[in-house]
């Protein structure tokens, strides 16, 4: 097949047709996205569908989360609020969150890397800032869970390093990884995930069924990784053996089948 005819397809299938990235970077990449088996329990928060999470039980202490995507599903928050967590919520796109309780607190802005373009906007730092004060070592730590269909990797290059200190645990849905097959995206991409990774540690990975993985380099990708992350002065590590699917996971679209993490991203 000529490298004319690849590229055509390559844009068909909604990739970039650039170079691509090398096999040794992306290697790099996933080893440095692998999961640490843990001493604490995993736990399901929300429900056994698209909007649930798992994370590691360690809660105590924490009285805030941080939920930037609501769209129409607000169980994972109304979750927490039954453990006598305050929430907190953004999403320019709706009117509110999909439940009402007293816990929530609604914004409506999507979260982004700056406010400079619009009104419709703020920042991680500046929304923690009007709810909970400037973020330092005596700051409230909180829960961040992020959901925003592509826009966590600007948000993830401006957060400050005080504010990521501050979410003792954090979880991302990743979107559009297929572009990590393209060098410049690559770039883009990685070095907002390698900045998370200085603070926190992969603690769970669940792909996202909705759409099928990717192989580049012979490396399996899935479009869509939903990563639990533990701050790393809460990590203990364990040497027990991990299963995928975890018996806590569940298929995001019940139409579609379901997907297995690929061994490359825990062995």
């Amino acid at each position: 097949m000529s490298n004319h005819i690849l590229r055509q397809l390559l844009v068909l299938a909604n990739h970039f047709p650039g170079k691509t990235t090398r096999k040794s970077d992306l290697k790099s990449l996933i080893k440095s996205l692998q999961i640490i088996p843990i001493e604490q329990e995993l736990i399901r928060v929300g429900p056994q569908k698209d909007g649930g999470y798992l994370l590691p039980d360690d809660l105590d202490g924490i009285n805030y989360c941080f939920s930037p995507g609501v769209a129409d599903c607000s169980d994972f928050e109304d979750d927490l609020a039954s453990r006598s967590m305050h929430i907190f919520l953004a999403d320019r796109s709706v009117e509110g969150p999909a439940k009402l309780n007293d816990q929530f607190d609604f914004t409506k802005k999507f979260i982004a890397s700056t406010t400079s373009l619009s009104d419709d906007l703020i920042t991680l730092d500046q929304w923690y800032k009007t709810k909970l004060g400037p973020p330092s070592e005596d700051s409230p730590e909180a829960i961040l869970q992020m959901d925003i269909e592509g826009s966590e990797y600007e948000v993830l290059h401006s957060v400050s390093n005080p504010l990521l200190n501050r979410y003792r645990i954090i979880v991302i849905e990743f979107h559009k990884l297929y572009q990590l097959a393209d060098r410049f995206a690559f770039n883009w991409m990685a070095s907002a995930i390698n900045k998370l990774l200085q603070s926190h540690a992969v603690v769970h990975i669940h792909p996202n069924n909705n759409r099928k993985t990717l192989s580049v380099h012979g490396l399996k990708i899935p479009a869509t990784l939903e990563i639990t992350f533990l701050r790393r002065d809460r990590l203990k590590p364990a040497t027990k053996k991990m299963t995928f699917p975890n018996v806590l996971d569940f298929k995001c679209v019940s139409s579609k089948p379901d997907l297995t993490l690929p061994r490359c991203w825990y062995e």
